[in-house]
């Protein structure tokens, strides 16, 4: 069995990925993942912006280009079983096999502020984005939602700012 490890270091990005790279070197870089889909290539629109996803036959990465040019985001969904041990790391923590609630102790355990809407988190100063919306069964918590983040989104500086309350 082989193995990946995925490092989140917001707000530059994610191994491999530094944010601010060009489309076309993200476009590369993901294919060799195994295939990369490009959607609304070159596009700034609001909404419609460019996206290149990485189809790994265990996860996908989707790169977001919200300038058309550039990486300005990344999207990493939970890896699924198969025959490479994938993990996607955080200071050490392994984001998609810590349940999602203990997971969020732990990052305000490292003093860092974090909004909890149980479906979704964020770490705005940090520029992390979670959810644990899936799209497939999945195990659940006593909540009765995913005991674990389907996702995780790494952004540039000031990404989740904007959800902080008012002081």
């Amino acid at each position: 069995m082989t193995g990946m490890d995925i490092e989140l270091n917001p707000p530059q990005g994610i191994t491999g990925f530094p944010l601010g790279m060009s489309a076309e070197e993200v476009k590369a870089a993901a294919a060799e993942f195994g295939r990369a889909n490009v959607r609304d290539e070159g596009s700034a629109e609001r909404g419609r912006y460019m996206k290149v996803t990485a189809l790994h036959p265990q996860f996908e990465i989707v790169f977001h280009c919200e300038d058309g040019a550039t990486l300005t985001a990344a999207e990493v969904w939970i890896p699924r079983p198969g025959s490479e041990n994938i993990s996607v790391q955080f200071r050490g923590i392994d984001v998609f096999r810590t349940p999602a609630r203990k997971l969020l102790e732990l990052l305000e355990g490292m003093g860092l502020t974090v909004l909890d809407e149980t479906l979704y988190a964020y770490v705005p100063k940090l520029s992390l984005g979670f959810t644990r919306v899936a799209g497939h069964e999945v195990p659940l918590d006593s909540d009765g939602e995913p005991l674990y983040f389907q996702a995780v989104l790494t952004g540039p500086t000031g990404y989740y700012d904007l959800l902080m309350p008012e002081a």
